[in-house]
């Protein structure tokens, strides 16, 4: 069962195999191909282009009649005169020796008919002869090879060897590839995952273990979504079926005849339905998300300084009259605006810094209040955390929403949120946007 699922090429492990059964195959069909285009064992005419041409005219005199041999010499001088050819006078005995070195070959292609013995050197020349078959001899010159064989790194099998390992390297990174494409793409759907449906399933390509994560995974989503759109739903229908009961409270709340207890009572009706509001509003935040756009950041903020500025609040703008970036413009001026009521919620002013540096846009919303100290910094960006110790709210009080709204934005537009502290006193939070950016899930 397990050698199947081995050799299943629907699986990694099968296609793994088939790779390198396919890479032996191809360079074994590589090498055998360069073998028997260039046979080792076939002696290459060049290399000794001398002796073929001594042993021809040796045998052409050889076979031609005693009378004739002098004219045929002479001929076979003037037309090869590297050669030296010339016949020896009878009565000289030959050593018998066996031919050494390169002259095996010269004896191989003269037969065995054929005796060759050593003559003594003329000067730098080397001299043999040649016993014929009727016993009469001619000396020759004998020639160096004109050709050497081609060295290992210059010869065919080194092409052959590297044009096997080119080309089987080639193929497994191609198959390396293949492989692992689909891993890549569960890479980027994971970054790109949303709860809006605005990003396509996986896709269900590759081997069939790779197939089956992507299924799993999309199922997964499916899941998950419709889980959050499940809790949506139902806090919806819980907020809307809320509103009826808070708005019989507040007109049996206007019969009260006690002018504070009727003014505390439509205050707390007040805070339910903001606080029925905001959570909703929390919920939905990642299922609204807007496109990207390229948008003045300056005027936003200014914007958003006249605002509070119109209502009493002492909120002052430092930046730059313009500055573009590509950013969701309702979203960014939700977010600051968030910010900028928790800082006149617990300082007297706040002021928006605006700067620009390269590719990023930097915005401080500072104030002077009580600050927040290191240890709760970090649990401040979750939701539904507030920066006072009171058990009970009070007009002070928000419903720990504010932070957590602004983060999830900054980080759909691929930002930081952090927080610092202000000198001598306050909170500084800081807000880091990318100026050119693609557009990221929240």
């Amino acid at each position: 069962m397990k050698l199947l699922g081995f050799l299943n090429l629907r699986g990694i492990s099968g296609q793994i195999a088939a790779l390198v059964i396919v890479s032996i195959a191809a360079l074994h069909l590589i090498i055998t191909a360069g073998f028997w285009l260039h046979r080792p064992d076939q002696p290459d005419p060049s290399f000794d282009r001398g002796h073929g041409q001594l042993a021809s005219a040796v045998q052409l005199l050889g076979a031609a009649p005693a009378s004739e041999r002098p004219r045929l010499s002479g001929d076979i001088a003037r037309a090869f005169p590297q050669l030296g050819i010339q016949i020896l006078p009878p009565g000289l005995t030959p050593e018998a020796r066996e031919p050494e070195g390169n002259l095996r070959g010269l004896q191989r292609r003269l037969g065995r008919d054929f005796r060759i013995f050593p003559l003594p050197p003329d000067g730098d020349v080397r001299k043999i002869g040649v016993a014929l078959p009727d016993g009469a001899m001619v000396s020759a010159n004998v020639m160096p090879d004109q050709h050497r064989p081609p060295p290992f790194l210059g010869g065919p099998w080194m092409m052959t060897l590297l044009f096997a390992v080119i080309s089987v390297t080639l193929l497994g990174l191609w198959a390396a590839r293949a492989l692992t494409a689909p891993l890549s793409s569960f890479a980027k759907a994971a970054e790109s995952f949303s709860l809006n449906g605005a990003a396509a399933p996986l896709p269900e390509r590759g081997p069939e273990e790779i197939r089956s994560v992507a299924r799993a995974l999309n199922r997964m989503r499916a899941r998950i979504t419709g889980l959050i759109d499940d809790r949506t739903k139902m806090l919806a229908a819980i907020s809307h079926d809320l509103r009826t009961p808070i708005t019989r409270m507040r007109l049996r709340s206007e019969f009260i005849e006690d002018e504070t207890h009727r003014s505390r009572m439509l205050d707390d009706l007040d805070q339910m339905r903001a606080m029925l509001e905001s959570v909703l509003s929390f919920l939905r935040n990642d299922r609204r998300l807007e496109s990207m756009t390229l948008a003045d950041v300056a005027s936003t903020l200014q914007l958003i300084t006249d605002q509070f500025g119109d209502m009493g609040r002492k909120v002052a703008y430092d930046g730059p009259a313009h500055a573009m970036a590509t950013v969701r413009p309702d979203d960014l001026h939700r977010s600051v605006t968030n910010l900028v009521e928790n800082a006149v919620r617990f300082g007297a002013e706040a002021v928006i810094r605006l700067r620009v540096s390269g590719d990023q846009i930097t915005i401080d919303v500072e104030d002077d209040g009580p600050g927040i100290s290191d240890a709760q910094k970090q649990n401040m960006l979750e939701p539904f955390v507030r920066g006072d110790d009171a058990r009970n709210m009070d007009e002070a009080a928000g419903f720990g929403l504010g932070l957590s709204i602004a983060n999830a934005i900054v980080l759909a537009h691929g930002g930081t949120l952090s927080l610092h502290d202000r000198q001598p006193r306050g909170l500084v939070v800081r807000i880091q946007l990318p100026v050119h950016q693609q557009s990221v899930a929240a």
